[in-house]
């Protein structure tokens, strides 16, 4: 990614769907990552976000070999690599790496979440007014949007700020490390959110569907957030998401 982030002119490019865009990169990068855990594991399967399923196992590695192509692909320096390995559809390990900073975000089930081998802690906040959360917009479902719309007006008025990076994995792994209050987003995808759903709950956060549900992998939405904030900040996108748009 560092080699070619300064040749982003010339990456070829394919588009997948409308505003949604693969890069030669991200597959380059796969295919590195599922090289390199196959050698140590060659008996597991994988959930790619490019490659999609392959292998039968118990224990599955899913992975968002480049998480923020769109940022990538305009020269922003806000990507990173998402892996999780799940064992019976539970989330054992996570890591997150964001290959510009060389920062490694980090989690094993009952172990704790860690910052380049540093122990991270999700935020004190205590009061949703003094929060600054994290969002992006349904880009891939755009008629979402005026249902998605009142989510953000609600939210907004009863926080300090929002901040719109463009990956999932690193927003929750902002999360995680007391960057950034809270995070929700919708139209998301197992490998969008498995490692980094697993960073902020070692991290002591809670993540949760905006029905309040723990399954964030398969529900497409998720809400991330330390315990004090969690509650009204979650009963909030709940209340207006559920309200038909008009």
């Amino acid at each position: 990614m560092r080699r070619q982030f300064g040749q982003v002119a010339g990456v070829p490019v394919a588009r997948k769907a409308r505003h949604d865009y693969v890069s030669e990169v991200d597959h380059a990068c796969e295919a590195a990552i599922v090289r390199e855990i196959s050698r140590y594991y060659p008996d597991h399967a994988f959930l790619a976000e490019e490659g999609g399923e392959s292998g039968e196992s118990d224990t599955v590695w899913v992975i968002d070999p480049l998480d923020g192509t769109s940022n990538f692909l305009h020269g922003v320096p806000h990507f990173a690599v998402s892996i999780a390995q799940q064992v019976n559809g539970r989330t054992e390990c996570a890591v997150v790496y964001d290959p510009m900073r060389d920062e490694t975000y980090t989690a094993v089930r009952g172990r704790g979440a860690f910052l380049n081998q540093k122990r991270i802690r999700v935020s004190q906040r205590t009061e949703l007014e003094s929060a600054v959360l994290a969002t992006a917009f349904p880009f891939r479902l755009r008629g979402l949007m005026p249902r998605y719309a009142k989510v953000f007006q609600a939210v907004l008025e009863k926080t300090e700020d929002f901040r719109r990076l463009g990956t999932a994995s690193l927003d929750l792994a902002y999360v995680a490390s007391g960057r950034l209050d809270g995070y929700y987003e919708i139209g998301l995808k197992p490998w969008d959110v498995a490692a980094g759903a697993m960073l902020v709950r070692e991290a002591g956060g809670v993540v949760q569907t905006f029905e309040g549900k723990d399954d964030v992998e398969e529900a497409g939405t998720v809400v991330a957030a330390p315990y004090k904030i969690m509650t009204p900040l979650q009963r909030l996108i709940a209340a207006k998401w559920k309200a038909p748009a008009k």
